[in-house]
């Protein structure tokens, strides 16, 4: 039985019907930025987005900024799928008609994944770049870097295996992953943001021609350091 906590501005009752079959314990707030304070711990959060996309996006983009420490699921509408991006920065999605067996299926794959994650975290220490899984954090040479999801995402998955030359159809798959319907113009536009964000240690992500981007190591550093949490 797990924990969940509904982001809604309607009765819970009415985001996930499927809910009201299953056993886990569903608390509502008001799904506004000021109702995060002191919100109460979860498993997992559902966040309400079938009548407000634009509304619900923010506050998914806030909750992994701030670090929810949650899985996020958003209730939509089938209407609501095409809206749905990697920007929003969550876990899964389902439809607000979804089955009690497709919701508690959800929630377990879900929170499943954020426990083998949390019990892998660790410390990735390369070419002055210290990326840290746990917190969503990176820096490079002391200076923090202000990454969205995303780019921390991509510059995690480089910097843990450097030298390596990867597609962009691989970074697409790896990064975004394979539901994700938009083009590998986006591993550009990202890498590009990236490159922006170290400043003098751009040429960290190196350009392979006519195949992909690799994480380039020091010359004096042959190997990357992983430490576990």
């Amino acid at each position: 039985m797990a924990q969940l906590l509904i982001l809604t501005s309607q009765g819970n009752a009415d985001v996930l019907p499927a809910l009201g079959l299953l056993s886990h314990r569903v608390r509502a707030i008001a799904a506004e930025p000021a109702a995060l304070v002191g919100a109460p711990p979860a498993d997992a959060i559902l966040v309400d987005a079938r009548l407000d996309l634009a509304g619900a996006k923010g506050l998914c983009k806030i909750l992994t900024a701030t670090g929810a420490g949650s899985p996020i699921i958003v209730v939509l509408t089938e209407g609501g799928l095409t809206a749905v991006n990697a920007e929003w920065g969550v876990d899964d999605v389902v439809l607000d008609t979804a089955g009690p067996a497709e919701v508690d299926a959800r929630l377990r794959l879900a929170i499943g994944r954020q426990t083998r994650d949390a019990a892998g975290s660790s410390t990735i220490r390369a070419s002055g770049v210290v990326i840290d899984e746990a917190s969503y954090s990176a820096k490079v040479h002391g200076r923090t870097l202000d990454l969205t999801f995303k780019e921390f995402e991509l510059l995690r998955f480089l910097a843990a295996h450097p030298s390596r030359v990867f597609t962009r159809e691989q970074l697409l798959s790896e990064v975004w992953g394979y539901d994700y319907f938009g083009g590998t113009r986006t591993v550009d536009v990202h890498v590009r943001r990236l490159r922006a964000k170290l400043g003098d240690m751009e040429s960290l992500i190196g350009t392979v021609r006519n195949v992909g981007y690799r994480f380039t190591l020091h010359e004096d550093e042959p190997e990357v350091s992983r430490l576990q949490a």
